[in-house]
């Protein structure tokens, strides 16, 4: 199975590629991407030289476009498909059906992934996007237990793709209303889920308050670390008492999942955090390039010790144990 690893800017690329991925997945710097926070993400001449860095050390490119194009202004996303083609990326990550349509024709040699923004949770859904635009993998969401994406594999020609680390999401992605409700912006277009220019911290009686769009998130005492005010993961006051509403802030890590992953026939394993830095990057590949080391060899696997970079130093095997599904 391939490990796939983020990179939100050109020294996690680099840290990325010292860990030891076998591709790595980034955006350009603009609202193609759904990672589009301020200081993230790759200009073009930066994704060129990182593409040729990564070639160089035999790893793998994937480039992100997989925001939703806006009705009649294609520009922007034609643009970037042209642009990281023209870098040499391995693939590209689409989820909307206009960039799909449009790659698939334009550049029709070029690998096309479909991105977990998508939501193809099915395999009618990833039957559509093999035979409409000749997709190749689909990044499956983080929804579905291991036997649902055993029958998926065994039902589709198309490879797969799943998370095994990083943060959550409660919703199918692709299908997210929150964030835009709070703010007005799609994180499915505008490619943030909560954007920073409607983030805010402030005092109230002696606690930190976050606030997202106007609408309280969460506060937190002195000894308490401040976290990003996700709307999900907010904590909130109803009637039957106060605390996370929606999902508690933990991170995925799947370590333990891994044997029966493979025997499901995933083909790629993805890493979540393109807005962390190196050191999440290193330790977190380094980690699950030893896991999976072991799993080739026939040894027993261990869990990956990640506590300290899971979010809210907790972590969970999601979806994946659901049996009751």
């Amino acid at each position: 199975m391939e490990l796939i690893c983020p990179a939100g800017t050109p020294a996690s690329l680099e840290a990325a590629v010292e860990a030891g991925a076998d591709a790595i997945y980034c955006g350009f710097r603009d609202e193609t991407n759904a990672r589009n926070f301020p200081g993230l993400n790759f200009s073009r001449d930066e994704m060129r030289r990182g593409i040729a860095l990564a070639h160089r050390h035999g790893v793998k490119v994937l480039v992100a476009i997989n925001t939703f194009a806006r009705a009649g202004n294609l520009a922007l996303w034609q643009a970037a498909i042209d642009d990281a083609v023209a870098s040499g990326a391995d693939a590209l990550i689409l989820a909307d059906l206009a960039t799909l349509d449009y790659a698939a024709r334009r550049h029709p040699a070029q690998r096309l992934h479909v991105s977990v923004q998508a939501g193809a949770a099915n395999p009618d859904a990833i039957r559509f996007y093999a035979e409409a635009f000749g997709a190749q993998r689909v990044v499956l969401p983080r929804v579905l237990n291991v036997m649902e994406i055993a029958s998926i594999v065994r039902e589709s020609a198309c490879e797969t793709e799943v998370f095994i680390f990083g943060g959550l999401c409660v919703m199918e992605e692709g299908r997210c209303s929150l964030s835009s409700y709070a703010t007005g912006q799609s994180p499915n277009m505008h490619g943030v889920c909560s954007p920073a220019s409607h983030v805010a911290y402030g005092e109230r009686d002696g606690r930190i308050v976050s606030t997202l769009g106007g609408f309280t998130i969460n506060s937190f005492g002195k000894d308490e670390p401040a976290g990003y005010p996700t709307l999900c993961k907010g904590r909130f006051s109803t009637p039957k008492g106060a605390g996370y509403t929606f999902e508690e802030p933990l991170s995925l890590d799947a370590a333990v999942m891994l044997p029966a992953l493979r025997k499901a026939g995933v083909t790629a394993l993805k890493i979540e955090g393109r807005q962390r830095g190196r050191a999440y990057i290193a330790q977190v590949v380094r980690s699950y390039r030893q896991i999976l080391a072991a799993l080739d060899d026939g040894r027993e696997t261990a869990p990956a010790g990640l506590a300290a970079m899971a979010e809210g130093q907790a972590s969970t095997v999601g979806a994946y144990r659901k049996g009751w599904r």
